[in-house]
C-alpha cells in the first residue's frame, strides 16, 4: 500500500497508532473479566462494571469527538490516550468495587476487543485531511483490516503472555493485573505517537469572508452537516439495531442448541467469519471507484441481508456454515465505504463531530438489539427468526437510506453524470 504524497509523516503515524491501540484492546478483552472474577466479583457486578464501562466510553467518545474540530484534534486524541492510561492503571491499583467502577466509567477500556472511545472518529477526520479523496476509501479499509489483524494478534498475545507467567509460577489474579499494567503502558505509547502528529491534521481555519467553513460551537459541534448527520445517525441505529439480533454469542449459541457444535467448532466457524469480514472490506476498494460509495454500501450489504435471513432454514450444519460463511465473504464491505461517505459530505471543520456522533449512536443501537433478542432466544421454535429480523431491518435500512441519499454525492464522484 503506497503512502499517500500528503503528509505521509502524520498518516503514518495516525496508522501506528491504530494498530499499538487495537493490539491493546485485543489482549484486555481476554483478561478483563477473569480479573474482576479473580478479584472475587460476582458475574452480576462484573455485568454492572461491564455496562459502565461501555457507557462511559459512549459518553467520552461523544464528549471529546464534538469538541475536537473546534479545540484541537491532537489535543482530544492526547487526552483519550491519557485516559487510556488511567483506565489501565486504575483496573490494576483499586480492588475496591466503587473505585474500579470509577476507574471503567473514566477510563477507556474495551470489554469487548473492539474499537471504542473517542479515537477512531477524530483519526479518520485527521486522515481526511491530510490523503486525496480519491485514496479516502483505500486507506480506510487497510486501518480496517490492519486494526482487525492487531486486534486478534493482540488477544493472542495476551492469553499466551497471562498463560506465560502463570506457568512460572504467577497467580492467576497477578499475571491479569501485569496485562492491566501493560495496557496502562500501550496508552502512554498512543500518548507518545499522538504527540509527534503535525498541524496538518487539524481542521482547516475558518473563512469567514466565504461564508463558509465557520467552526460550530453548540454542544454537537455540527453546523452545515446538521441534517445529513441526524439522519444517518437515525438510520444507522436502524442498522445497528438490526445487527444486534445477532451478535456473535448469539450466533454460537444458536448453532450449538440447534446442530449440537461442540466449542472448537465453533471456535473454527468464527475463524473463517471473522477472517472473511477482514478481508471484505478491501474488496469493497474497487467497487467503490468503479460504482460509487453509497452504491457500494448498499448494494453489497442487500445480499448479505438476504444471506443472513436463509441460515436458519438451511437443514443441514453445512449448509447453514456455508451460507453463513457467504454472508460474511461481503459483509463487511459497507464498513469503509460508510466511513468514507460519511467524512466525505460533511464540512472539514465538522468531521470529527459527524463520525463521534454517528459511531456512537451505532453502539447504542448495538446495545439495545440483544435486549430485544433476548426472549426470541430463550424459545428454541423461535431463535432462528433472530436471523430473519436482522436481516429484515438491515435491508429496510439500506433501502432507506439509499433513497435518501442518493442525491449526495462526495467530491469525487461529482461529475461523473
Amino acid at each position: 500500500m503506497p503512502l499517500p504524497t500528503s503528509a505521509p509523516r502524520d498518516f503514518a503515524l495516525l496508522f501506528a497508532a491504530r494498530i499499538f491501540r487495537l493490539f491493546a484492546y485485543g489482549f484486555l478483552a481476554v483478561v478483563l473479566v477473569l480479573y474482576l472474577r479473580a478479584l472475587g466479583y460476582p458475574e452480576t457486578r462484573v455485568g454492572v462494571l461491564l455496562a459502565f464501562t461501555l457507557l462511559g466510553d459512549a459518553a467520552i467518545s461523544l464528549t471529546l469527538t464534538t469538541r475536537a474540530d473546534r479545540l484541537g484534534r491532537r489535543r482530544m486524541l492526547l487526552l483519550g490516550a491519557v485516559l487510556m492510561v488511567f483506565g489501565g492503571a486504575g483496573m490494576a491499583v483499586f480492588d475496591n468495587f466503587w473505585l474500579l467502577l470509577v476507574a471503567a466509567i473514566v477510563g477507556v477500556l474495551s470489554p469487548s476487543g473492539n474499537e471504542l472511545g473517542p479515537f477512531l472518529a477524530i483519526e479518520q477526520a485527521c486522515l481526511t485531511e491530510v490523503i486525496r479523496h480519491e485514496d479516502r476509501t483505500r486507506i480506510f479499509a487497510w486501518s480496517h483490516v490492519l486494526g482487525f489483524t492487531a486486534n486478534a494478534f493482540g488477544a493472542l498475545a495476551g492469553g499466551g503472555f497471562a498463560g506465560f507467567l502463570q506457568h512460572r509460577g504467577w497467580v492467576p489474579l497477578e499475571s491479569y493485573r501485569m496485562l492491566l499494567w501493560l495496557y496502562a503502558a500501550f496508552g502512554g505509547g498512543v500518548f507518545f505517537i499522538f504527540t509527534l502528529l503535525g498541524r496538518e491534521v487539524e481542521a482547516p481555519r475558518p473563512d469567514p469572508a466565504a461564508g463558509r467553513g465557520v467552526v460550530p460551537v453548540a454542544w454537537h459541534g455540527l453546523h452545515e452537516a446538521k441534517g445529513h448527520v441526524v439522519r444517518l445517525s437515525a438510520l444507522f441505529t436502524l442498522d445497528a439495531f438490526g445487527g444486534g439480533f445477532i451478535v456473535q454469542s448469539f450466533v454460537a449459541y444458536w448453532f450449538h442448541r440447534k446442530f449440537g457444535v461442540d466449542l472448537a467448532t465453533l471456535g473454527g466457524i468464527f475463524f473463517g467469519t471473522t477472517l472473511l469480514s477482514g478481508l471484505s472490506a478491501l474488496a469493497a476498494v474497487p467497487l467503490a471507484k468503479r460504482f460509487g460509495l453509497l452504491n457500494t454500501m448498499v448494494f453489497t450489504h442487500l445480499p448479505s441481508n438476504l444471506l443472513l435471513m436463509l441460515v436458519p432454514f438451511m437443514p443441514t450444519l453445512g449448509t447453514a456454515v456455508g451460507v453463513l460463511l457467504a454472508r460474511h465473504l461481503i459483509a463487511q464491505m459497507d464498513v469503509p465505504t460508510r466511513q468514507s461517505y460519511v467524512n466525505a459530505i460533511v464540512p472539514a471543520a465538522e468531521r470529527s463531530a459527524a463520525n463521534g456522533i454517528t459511531t456512537t449512536i451505532r453502539q447504542v443501537g448495538t446495545a439495545l438489539g440483544p435486549l430485544a433478542a433476548g426472549p426470541l432466544m430463550g424459545i428454541p421454535a423461535l431463535a432462528g427468526l433472530c436471523f430473519v429480523i436482522s436481516g429484515g431491518l438491515k435491508s429496510i435500512y439500506d433501502l432507506v437510506i439509499w433513497r435518501a441519499f442518493s442525491h449526495v454525492q462526495p467530491p469525487e464522484e461529482q461529475g461523473r453524470g
